[in-house]
């Protein structure tokens, strides 16, 4: 058996008027998920438990088969992961990200997607200034960063994409070490005005990096392989630290794709193209694509209708092909992790649908891939952590 898990991260929405009433799931033109929803099993997963943060990090552990509430320890220790970076017992891990601040009013999580050698240029600057303290900083992809900080901390603190145009004041770390952590963001704060490429981007109408953000702490965590708890040996091909770290943890290989950005500009055909090949080796790949969730955060409707478009034809229908050819002796699943309603601009709990075809995966009720057939169907999994066994294992 090849077993196969496309995410189009975010994609799942709530009705729009932009779009007549209708979700972006709805008013894409997808007829390869279509399919997989009408020829074999459509469903609603709910991947985000009660009480947990609504984010990539808890619902990709979801996705895989792990129990968020067992394993979870933090968004930033799996980023970590990602870059390989040794972390000390005492040391907690900060999402760090690059943000656009004016007038004391979060305009932009993202620094207006910065480069990455922008982002580098800029985060040493603040390295510099942190050289006498035990402080590190470690540089990502774009505006996604990170931050090792010791010490007896226990914060807690919200993801900037949450808090988008609202003053950041009232949304600051709180709790046992803060001061030491708003400390530090108030540092980076008078670094990087005084930064040559922020007036540079400035002069060019684009978002300066006006401040760092630290979030999703936590301390490193220890997952069993998935190939001790499944048997299947996996691969997964994505553009973020995030899956890669959660990929790394679980002992699957990753799969770097030229051109795959982490935004709606990335390489799908080439995703597409690298999964196909990938079956050759892999029991199970695991593919997954940003740009909807990102154009849900910017709330960009046409975007996000393109990026789901783009997914369902160059990625889900040539893999779709793919698996057909090869024989009957395959499954292929398609989901979002997680809503991200471009009216809110971020994530929600909310259940996602599902599609599953192949092997023994006989319709039950017909309809599309979206939110409300899925609903509508017979199949809901309340604890996302199970989805994985019922698409390996159940005939």
């Amino acid at each position: 058996m090849k077993y196969v898990i496309i995410i189009p991260d975010g994609a799942a929405d709530r009705p729009l008027d932009e779009l007549d009433g209708k979700t972006p799931l709805q008013a894409a033109d997808i007829p390869h998920m279509d399919s997989l929803a009408a020829g074999g099993r459509l469903g609603a997963v709910r991947n985000i438990p009660d009480n947990m943060p609504c984010g990539s990090d808890v619902a990709t552990l979801s996705v895989v088969g792990y129990d968020p509430r067992t394993f979870y320890t933090g968004r930033a220790p799996l980023e970590a992961a990602a870059q390989d970076i040794a972390v000390e017992p005492d040391e907690w891990i900060f999402r760090c990200n690059l943000v656009t601040v004016i007038e004391g009013v979060m305009e932009d999580y993202c620094a207006g997607h910065i480069s990455t050698n922008e982002a580098a240029a800029l985060l040493g600057r603040l390295s510099e200034s942190l050289q006498e303290t035990d402080v590190k900083i470690y540089t990502g992809v774009g505006y996604r960063h990170l931050m090792t900080i010791p010490g007896e901390l226990n914060v807690e603190t919200i993801p900037p994409h949450d808090i988008l145009g609202q003053p950041v004041r009232e949304h600051l770390p709180t709790g046992q070490g803060a001061e030491a952590i708003v400390a530090i963001m108030a540092e980076a704060h008078d670094i990087l005005g005084k930064c040559e490429i922020n007036s540079v981007r400035h002069e060019l109408g684009e978002n300066p990096a006006t401040d760092i953000w630290l979030w999703g702490q936590g301390k490193m965590p220890t997952l069993p392989t998935f190939e001790s708890r499944f048997g299947l040996r996996g691969a997964a091909i994505t553009a973020v630290d995030l899956i890669r770290g959660i990929s790394k943890l679980i002992g699957w290989d990753v799969i770097e794709v030229e051109g795959a950005t982490g935004y709606v500009d990335t390489n799908y055909a080439g995703k597409g193209a690298a999964a196909i090949a990938a079956l050759d080796d892999y029991d199970l790949v695991f593919v997954h694509i940003e740009a909807p969730d990102e154009a849900g955060h910017g709330a960009d409707v046409s975007a996000k209708v393109h990026a789901i478009e783009q997914i369902d034809r160059e990625i889900v229908g040539p893999v779709l092909q793919r698996l057909k050819a090869a024989g009957d002796d395959w499954r292929l699943m398609v989901l979002p992790d997680h809503p991200t309603p471009c009216d809110l601009r971020t994530h929600t709990s909310d259940p996602v649908p599902f599609a599953i075809a192949g092997k023994g995966m006989e319709h039950a009720i017909v309809g599309t891939f979206c939110e409300n057939d899925a609903e509508a169907a017979d199949l809901h999994i309340d604890h996302g952590h199970d989805l994985m066994e019922y698409f390996l294992t159940v005939r």
